[in-house]
């Protein structure tokens, strides 16, 4: 399938070295967008879009989130700048609610553990939501992948 990301790569380069969890959280949820994903470039300007299979390059810059797609060769196929804007209270709120998940594990009975993932899903599937929201004109993906993307976004956010 051409639509589809074949390579993902997170450029930190300008964010303080992330923790070993977070680092574990990356490799994870890179492993899971590659296992299953669906991403296509959107044709602009009476252009044609660039062919898939793509290789992304993600990262925050100057305030905004990078996404930078090149071909299977390597040779560039596109560039989105996104603001952060729209994803900073997302992004707090899962931070938030992965924070009570965590404390709840160790403490508390399943059926209120269970109460706050569904909490902590529904603040994701926002997130996701957000996310195809802010790409829309710009590149196609499916829940799942902008829910494994979302994840990036997260420990992006979390490594700066």
């Amino acid at each position: 399938m051409t639509n589809r990301l074949i390579h993902v790569e997170i450029d930190d380069s300008n964010l303080p070295t992330p923790t070993h969890e977070i680092d574990q959280e990356r490799k994870v949820a890179i492993f899971d967008l590659l296992e299953d994903n669906s991403f296509a470039i959107v044709s602009r300007d009476d252009k044609p879009a660039p062919e898939g299979p793509y290789r992304l390059t993600i990262a925050i810059r100057e305030r905004r989130l990078v996404f930078e797609l090149s071909d299977e060769s390597e040779a560039p196929a596109a560039s989105f700048l996104l603001s952060l804007g729209p994803f900073r209270q997302v992004v707090k709120d899962y931070f938030q609610i992965c924070e009570s998940y965590f404390d709840a594990v160790k403490r508390l009975p399943p059926s209120q553990i269970e109460a706050i993932d569904m909490a902590r899903r529904g603040i994701h599937n926002e997130g996701a939501r957000v996310l195809q929201e802010r790409l829309e004109g710009k590149a196609l993906i499916d829940i799942d992948t902008s829910r494994r993307l979302f994840t990036l976004i997260c420990v992006l956010h979390f490594g700066g």
